[in-house]
């Protein structure tokens, strides 16, 4: 039987998970660089192992309202196929090995505004959405802007 190994995480009073193979670490959420005039759900850069990463807050991008009041609040940095992006969530609570038999694929993954959700982990007591950081970070507006204006410091950087 195979599996699928994920990071489970909290948003709003939903979980939901990541596969592994995306996450590069799990930080505390510290010092932002806020930069004006970004989408909402952007928060700012965070300088994480030498990088700047962009930091989205999962729930204001889910739910309309910051997730950034929660003592748990944690930092699950992600490559995506275009860059490394920082998701903001209420909590990261465990490391899951989840049945590829648990999952089911849902209708909502046709939705446009959720087309990140790639499936839900239907486990005995608990009901778990799978999300894909690539098609996140494609669906959220004005993403390319972002991802430019990184690529440009990073220039900058190499050139000094």
């Amino acid at each position: 039987m195979s599996s699928i190994k994920v990071v489970v995480f909290e948003c709003g009073n939903e979980e939901y998970a990541v596969s592994i193979e995306h996450v590069v670490s799990i930080e505390k959420l510290e010092h932002v660089n806020l930069i004006p005039h970004l989408p909402n759900y952007l928060i700012g850069l965070m300088k994480i192992r030498g990088a700047l990463v962009p930091i989205m807050d999962f729930e204001e991008i889910l739910y309309s309202r910051s997730g950034r009041a929660s003592e748990q609040a944690r930092v699950i940095t992600m490559l995506t196929q275009e860059m490394s992006i920082g998701l903001l969530v209420k909590d990261a609570k465990e490391i899951l090995d989840i049945s590829t038999d648990d999952l089911i694929q849902i209708g909502l993954v046709n939705y446009s505004k959720t087309k990140y959700f790639i499936g839900v982990a239907n486990l005995e007591n608990r009901m778990i959405t799978l999300v894909d950081p690539s098609i996140l970070v494609h669906s959220l507006e004005g993403i390319k802007d972002i991802q430019s204006y990184l690529e440009s410091i990073k220039k900058e950087e190499e050139g000094s």
